[in-house]
This record gives C-alpha cells, sequence and structure tokens, in this order.
C-alpha cells in the first residue's frame, strides 16, 4: 500500500480513504504517486482497501499504535475488523465471511473454533489461571509440555525447554542463550550471529536484527553490529545462468564459508535459518542447501538455530522443517501453531550439550538469570499440550501430505500467467511473485501496486492473503478440507485475472 502523499497534504484526505477503498480505481490512484513513496509500498504488510462502511460499523482513528501499520492508515481507513472465526473461515464485524488463506498470521493451524483447545483453556482457567516457574517454582501443565515437546522433536535428541510468549521473543533469548553458552566456555568473542538476506526472525529489536528485511531496521538502529548477512538461498532470483541448484548451493556454502574466514571463526557464534522462510516470500532451500551449509558451520564449530517458528506441526507435511530437510540443530525457536495462536506461547528447544553448560554455569553464578513472568503460563501451556495431542491423534501431517498436491498444483496451474515471476512452495505454504516477461530482474514499477491490487480482489472475493510489495504469501489452515482449496484456488483465479487486466491498463496508459 501507498502513502498518497500528495492527497494526504491537502484539505482532502479523506479523499485517500475513499480511493483506497474502490480496488477497481487502484491503479489509477497509484500511477499518480511519486518515487518518493516507493519504499513504503515496497515495506508495507497492509492488503486491506477496505471502504468506509455504510453503517459506519467502523474504528477509523482508533487508538492501537498497530504493527507493521503506517499512521495515516490507522487515522484515514477503516480497519478490517475480525469478529469470530469458523474452521478455515473468519468474519468481520459486519458479517462478512473470508476464507483466511494465512492461518491467522501463519498459526491458526488447527482452525477458527477447536472445541478441544477451548475445552483445554476453559478447564485451566478454572484450576489455576496463572502461576509462574521462577526459583524452581511451576506448575504441572509446564513440565508437561516441555517434556512432551522434547518427545514430538525427533530430528535429533534435545536436553530443555526454555518457555516464551511468542517466537520473537524465542530468538530475542536465543541470543542470550549464546552468548550465556560461549561466555561459560571461556570464549568471550564468540557472539556473531549470521542469518540470510531476506530472512525473518520476528520484529522485536534483537530478532529485528537478525533479519535480512530491511523495513524491519528503518529508524530502529538496526540491524546490531555483531548480526552478519550471508546469501539469500533464492534459486530463481540469484542463480548464475546455467547453474544447478546444487551448484548454486555449493557457491552459497562458499560465501558463507569465506565470511566466516573474513570474520573470524573465533567471533562467530551461530548461523540462524528457517528451513522454509516464510515472511521473506516463502523460499524452500535449493538442492542439498542444508547438507552444505550444516558441513560448514560445523567444521568451524559454530551453533546452528532452526527457526521453526513457521514451519513446525506439519505445515511441511513434516512434523518439523528439520524433518524435512534432515537438519540436526543445536537450538530450535518454535512458536505460532505450538498452540494453533489460541494462547500466546513459543519456546526454545535446547540441545543436551548447551543445557549441560549452562546448567553449570547457573552453578557458579548461583543463577539463571533470564526468564518472563509468563514462562510456561499454565493456560497456555495447557492449550499447546492439547493441540500436539490433536496433531499426534489426527496425523496432521500426513493430512497437509494428502492435500498439499491439491493446493501447490491447483496455484502453479497459474505459473503461466503473463504478471506471475514465479509461483513456489510445499505442504501447505505457497509464494507468489509478481513480475514481468517471467524475469526475476524485470519488476513491475512500484507505484503501480501490483501486488496491492491482487490482495485487494482477494479479500473483496472473501480471503485474505499477506501482501508484501509485488510478493504473495499463502499458510492455509492445516484442517482446510479439499472442497475448501478449490474455493481458494478459484477465488485466486478471479483475482489474477482482474490483476492481469490492470496492469494491461496501466501498461497502456504509459507507452
Amino acid at each position: 500500500m501507498i502513502v498518497c502523499r500528495r492527497l494526504l497534504r491537502s484539505k482532502a484526505r479523506s479523499e485517500c480513504g475513499a480511493l483506497l477503498g474502490r480496488s477497481a480505481a487502484v491503479g489509477s490512484f497509484q500511477g499518480k504517486l511519486g518515487q518518493s513513496d516507493v519504499f513504503i509500498r515496497q515495506t508495507s504488510s497492509e492488503t486491506s482497501l477496505k471502504s468506509e462502511p455504510k453503517d459506519e460499523i467502523g474504528f477509523k482513528g482508533h487508538d492501537m499504535l498497530a504493527p507493521f501499520t503506517a499512521g495515516w492508515q490507522s487515522s484515514d481507513v477503516h480497519p478490517l475488523v475480525i469478529q469470530r472465526s469458523e474452521g478455515s473461515y473468519v468474519y468481520d464485524i459486519n458479517g462478512k465471511k473470508y476464507l483466511d488463506a494465512l492461518a491467522g498470521l501463519w498459526s491458526t493451524a488447527l482452525g477458527g473454533n477447536e472445541p478441544r483447545l477451548v475445552q483445554a483453556a476453559t478447564e485451566q482457567l478454572k484450576t489455576l489461571p496463572f502461576y509462574h516457574s521462577f526459583w524452581n517454582r511451576t506448575t504441572r501443565p509446564s513440565l508437561d509440555l516441555a517434556k512432551e515437546i522434547l518427545d514430538i522433536f525427533t530430528a535429533r535428541k534435545m536436553g530443555k525447554v526454555f518457555f516464551t510468549n511468542s517466537g520473537s521473543e524465542a530468538n530475542d533469548s536465543q541470543v542470550k542463550l549464546v552468548w550465556y553458552y560461549n561466555n561459560a566456555l571461556g570464549r568471550p568473542d564468540k557472539k556473531k550471529f549470521i542469518a540470510r538476506n531476506k530472512s525473518y526472525h520476528g520484529s522485536t529489536l534483537i530478532s529485528a536484527s537478525l533479519s535480512g528485511l530491511p523495513a524491519l531496521h528503518q529508524k530502529f538502529d538496526l540491524p546490531a553490529p555483531f548480526v552478519l548477512h550471508t546469501d539469500c538461498p533464492h534459486y530463481w532470483r540469484f542463480h548464475l545462468p546455467g547453474e544447478t541448484e546444487e551448484e548454486f548451493s555449493t557457491r552459497l556454502a562458499n560465501n558463507l564459508e569465506n565470511l566466516i574466514l573474513k570474520e573470524g571463526p573465533e567471533t562467530i557464534a551461530a548461523f540462524i535459518a528457517e528451513p522454509v522462510m516464510g515472511a521473506g516470500g516463502v523460499l524452500p532451500p535449493p538442492k542439498t542447501y542444508f547438507e552444505k551449509i550444516q558441513s560448514v558451520v560445523k567444521k568451524y564449530d559454530i551453533l546452528f538455530i532452526a527457526d521453526e517458528v513457521i514451519c513446525a506441526f506439519g505445515r511441511l507435511g513434516t512434523m518439523f522443517g528439520c524433518d524435512k530437510y534432515n537438519i540436526k540443530p543445536d537450538l530450535v525457536s518454535i512458536a505460532k501453531a505450538l498452540s494453533s495462536a489460541y494462547m500466546p506461547i513459543g519456546a526454545i528447544l535446547v540441545s543436551p550439550e548447551i543445557s549441560e553448560v549452562i546448567h553449570s554455569q547457573s552453578n557458579k553464578l548461583g543463577s539463571f538469570a533470564h526468564g518472563f513472568t509468563y514462562s510456561g503460563h499454565p493456560v497456555a501451556c495447557a492449550v499447546a499440550l492439547e493441540a500436539l495431542k490433536i496433531y499426534r491423534e489426527r496425523d496432521i501431517p500426513e493430512k497437509v501430505q494428502s492435500v498439499s498436491p491439491r493446493f501447490q498444483d491447483g496455484l502453479k496451474a497459474f505459473s503461466d500467467s503473463p504478471i506471475i515471476g514465479e509461483i513456489r512452495g510445499t505442504g501447505l505454504i505457497l509464494g507468489t511473485e509478481f513480475t514481468d516477461n517471467k524475469s526475476p530482474t524485470d519488476l513491475f514499477p512500484p507505484e503501480w501496486g501490483v501486488g496491492a491490487i491482487f490482495g485487494a480482489e482477494c479479500e473483496k472475493r472473501g480471503m485474505l492473503v499477506r501482501v508484501s510489495g509485488d510478493n504473495i504469501m499463502m499458510s492455509p489452515p492445516l484442517i482446510i478440507s479439499p472442497g475448501e482449496i478449490d474455493e481458494l484456488i478459484s477465488i485466486y483465479g478471479d483475482a489474477l485475472k482482474f490483476t492481469e487486466k490492470k496492469v494491461n491498463e496501466l501498461k497502456a496508459k504509459n507507452k
């Protein structure tokens, strides 16, 4: 979404909201925008182009400082306010029904009204609504969930679980744990982290600095100096002419090794990666990528942190992304589907080797001085326990394997569209990138807002997707039915047809 600065500077501030509300006019409206507004559209994740509701049931000018939202949007455009959910659908305050093709925020894996999760929360609230986990005091749900998580993660044996309230807090805590670990081993200089360009590891200060997304850095004094970035593993966009996926992976592994040698292996603490990049555009790894990357970091005694916040609990057709790509991590971050997003909760899985060092150091210091008031919150843990039972009982990974070909093949059938550069994904996660002439370098003018047009048309037709520039991301609930997948594909196709028409109009006007 682009800020219409000229209109906002004039007396006609309301005209900007009205124009944004008419998806059919988005193209011509955006064509009026200057290049100074380009970065705003590129970094916006807003997909709603809602018009003023006739009955004025809205919250324009509301009191929230809203995440990932420009201030003008809160002031001048009614937000899309979701009131209730049912299975794969959500409903706004005006009663309109939407197929939630992003599962909330990559998170409501079991849909919107799973009664067992509601019951688990209700029973725990009646029994013990809260107690902390400090000073060797805790609750039964916290202990039971820690054990269950260690049992369900089979990519390698892990030793301990540390609870947080989100994926962002998990990755922030990873930094502290890794520093604590290296200090305990007498390696005070081994503190730097390596992330990948375009990766995403949350939106809080430390975790944003681990991200390769510039939007998370603007005016926050980020990235932090201890964070380095290596190549984005996007084969379609970054491979050299004639380079195979395996050769591309080899080049990226060599580049990573060169970066480590340049900085000094004694200064590099950890490498962090999502099995499949989510918010960076849904980027599955190229062939042999993680095999080669793991070999490099192991060679230089660098910890591997697997960010499973999006990929875990069946999203890729395996219980964890580490299972799919044979990743043997030292540390793991999980959240989102851990409770199917019914309660805020995240966690870190810590290898036995690291947890033993942490225990030893805490004995010397008298305490492991890190934690949150709500670490291991009993209600969140009770809900997460029930969610893990459901994933196992219903074999959610197998269900994803059974329906994902319909999802992937149905959407990839649109790959021939003249405005689509690439459609990519695996399991129940998929990204669409709009470019001209099928080229990764022939981009549409940012002021056209091709992705925003498509997102608005999906919303108009009753489906919610994520828009980030000219990238569209989808990750529907894991309980989505074949019929709902067909509906998703149909809406996608109709929105694409409209977007193709608008692009042709914009091209004609700019000849």
